[in-house]
This record gives C-alpha cells, structure tokens and sequence, in this order.
C-alpha cells in the first residue's frame, strides 16, 4: 500500500465520483447553515433526488431530464422541510429526521408500486451521464486522471462551490441569507421576511442535494438502489458542521472524504474485511471532527 497506489490513474479517476454526491449535498447543506436553517436531512433528499433521476431517465428518456427531475424531487423535499420547519414551527432535527425515514420509505414503496421490483431496479431504457474527455488533459499526470473522463455533476460541482463563494459576498439573495442566520432582526428592521429568505435556502439546498442523488444513480451507475445515498448526507452534514458553511471550505472537506469514500473501495482488494472498509469513511469523519475540536480549544487558550 505505497505511494504508487495512491497515485495510480484508476483510483485518482474515482475519487470524483465519490466526492461530487458530498460536495453538492455539503454546499446545499452549507446554505442552510447560512441561512440559519439547521437541516440535517441531507441524506433524505439525496436519496430521493437519486429516485427521482431515475424515474425522469427511464420515462422520459434522456439523462438531463434525470437531472431536472432529481432537482425537483429536491426542492419537493425542501418545500415539505419549509412547510414544517418554518410555517408550522416545528423543531429542526425532529423534521429532519422524520424526512429521512419518509425518505427511506417512499422510495421503497414507489420502486415496487412503479417499477414492480425489490431491492433494486435497473434497465437498458434508464440512461445516463457520459464520461468527457478533456483533450490534452488526460495525460497530464496526476491531475489528468482526476479532472477528465467525469460526469458533467463533477464540473457542476466544483463551480457551484466557487460560485457560492461569490454569490454568498456580492449577490443580494446572498447577503440575504447570510443575514437570515447572522442578524434577522436586521432583516426584518429592513422590511424582508427571515423565514421567505430560509424558503430560498431551502429550495437551493433541495435543488443541489437533488444533483447528488443524480450523480449516484445515473452518473456513477445507472440503476436505483434502495437506500443507495448510504450515509453520504451525514457525512455532508458533518462537512457543513465543519465548515461552517463557507463554500471553499467545504470543497476541500469533501476532497478529503472522497479521498477516503475511494479508497475505502480500494482496500478491499487487499484482504481486508468490508466491514473495516465501510467504516472507513466515517472513521475519518470522527478523526477530522476530534482534530478540528482540539484545534479550536488551543485556539481559544
């Protein structure tokens, strides 16, 4: 397990793949922390963004209606997140955790009442996202594999995080939402509705976990999985904890968890058992969230 390794095109070429489901639920995460909003039902709505891909691709034909579809199986979530959360009062985490769970069902039962199948569905009509080449690029070492040969939701991705950056320090919505959460009575003294500005965060957040749930089930495969998000929206959530929702951060946080999501798969190669390797992304998680914590106390001393 040398540097070899580390560094062979196969295993660089996967870490995206890995990496832009927690980078698009993270940054969706990371508006919610912006806006005040504490949403830790990220796995939820990337599992139903990934469904609902699935179901735009196979009925309708083409992979970016898959998108479209996953994005507006997000919002939905967002709006029923909004509906409870904000209009009706309800406590952040009770409503997250009861999306998830209804997350978790809904796709089971719409997988046997569409599809008349259990456990997973697959077929030659679900189409989706083509690898593209980068001319040029490919033999560049190291960074050639990363960078080319991956999904469209890859590019997306990482410019959605520089762009959030931007639009968090210049756009009005922007500076709306990061008032939401840092000064709402400001808000309010300047005739805007908190809760209106967290109503966009959350259709934002929706729309991006949405894509992450499409990046999993028709760019990486093209099949739906019952619960095939497999804890990749906590380890999202746990990102924007980290981060505190700036978008530059977060991209690199989720690097870091790709890297490990990745090779986890890798070792399995070499004898180990998969339940170490199923750990393995969440033990790096405990590790980064211990490290950070014992940053901040030094920090403060």
């Amino acid at each position: 397990m040398g540097l070899d390794m580390l560094l062979d095109p196969a295993f660089l070429n996967s870490v995206p793949r890995f990496l832009t489901p927690i980078l698009l639920a993270a940054l969706g995460g990371a508006i919610c922390e912006r806006a005040g909003v504490f949403n830790i039902a990220l796995e939820g709505f990337i599992l139903v963004g990934a469904f609902c891909a699935v179901l735009g691709s196979y009925f309708l034909g083409s992979e970016w209606w898959g998108a479209l579809a996953a994005m507006a199986g997000g919002v939905i979530m967002g709006l029923l997140f909004a509906e409870f959360h904000l209009r009706r009062k309800g406590d952040g985490i009770v409503v997250s955790i009861g999306l998830n769970l209804f997350a978790a069902g809904l796709t089971v039962y719409l997988l046997r009442a569409i599809f008349d199948v259990s456990g997973a569905f697959r077929d030659p009509g679900i189409r989706g996202f083509s690898p593209i080449h980068i001319p040029g690029l490919s033999q560049v070492p190291v960074l050639g594999p990363f960078l080319s040969g991956q999904s469209i939701l890859f590019y997306l991705a990482v410019a959605a995080a520089l762009a959030l950056q931007i639009f968090f320090a210049r756009h009005r919505l922007g500076l709306r939402i990061r008032a939401a959460g840092e000064n709402p009575a400001g808000l309010v003294a300047g005739g805007v509705n908190p809760n209106r500005v967290r109503l966009w965060a959350l259709v934002m957040c929706g729309a991006l976990c949405g894509l992450a749930g499409a990046q999993l089930s028709i760019a990486n495969v093209n099949l739906f999985v019952e619960n095939m998000s497999a804890g990749r929206g906590w380890i999202a959530v746990v990102a924007v904890l980290l981060t505190r929702g700036h978008p530059i951060a977060v991209l690199l946080i989720a690097l870091l968890f790709g890297f490990v999501d990745s090779f986890s798969f890798r070792v399995q190669g070499l004898g180990l058992p998969q339940q170490f390797s199923d750990m393995m992304p969440y033990l790096a998680t405990l590790i980064v969230l211990l490290a950070l914590s014992a940053w901040r106390k030094a920090k403060v001393a």
